[in-house]
């Protein structure tokens, strides 16, 4: 009997290290699919600016403190990287109508327009790593995910 549980948690074990080396196997490529992204947005960049640029696009206007929290990024950094894309004219600034002290940073119609054509880039990637897949398993993918992600939504990996 000991035997029998001793081969379950040595499957299980396996399991877990092949479910590992394939997260971080999907880490590393999405990380390099983004600094690829990124230098496509803009070479000039460090991909870091083009953190902001997404957040900018997918969220909308912000403060500089709310960017620094929801990217992880110190406030020093993204007001160094902020300068350099308002100095290239990706995003722009304005005086907060709510508090007259803060300033609200949004994107130009050329940051949205560039950061939309490097998107559509990375997306292209994904299609093609899908493309072949039957809709039953691009379901199952999902859901899977959707799973995974929202049993770990309250902590981070």
């Amino acid at each position: 009997m000991e035997n029998n549980n001793e081969k379950q948690i040595f499957a299980r074990t396996q399991l877990e290290l092949s479910l590992g080396e394939q997260l971080n196997a999907l880490i590393s490529a999405s990380h390099a699919l983004n600094v690829r992204t990124a230098a496509l947005f803009d070479s000039t960049l460090q991909p870091a600016a083009f953190l902001i640029v997404r957040w900018l696009l997918s969220y909308g206007p912000a403060t500089a403190t709310a960017l620094a929290e929801s990217t992880a990024m110190d406030r020093s950094s993204v007001s160094r990287l902020v300068a350099q894309l308002k100095q290239l004219g990706y995003v722009q600034s304005e005086t907060s109508p709510e508090d007259r002290r803060g300033v609200i940073i949004s994107l130009t119609e050329a940051g949205r327009e560039k950061a939309s054509n490097a998107i559509k880039e990375k997306e292209k990637e994904f299609y093609k790593r899908i493309s072949t897949w039957e809709n039953s398993d691009l379901e199952t993918f999902i859901d899977l995910l959707r799973s995974f992600n929202v049993n770990g939504s309250s902590s981070s990996l």
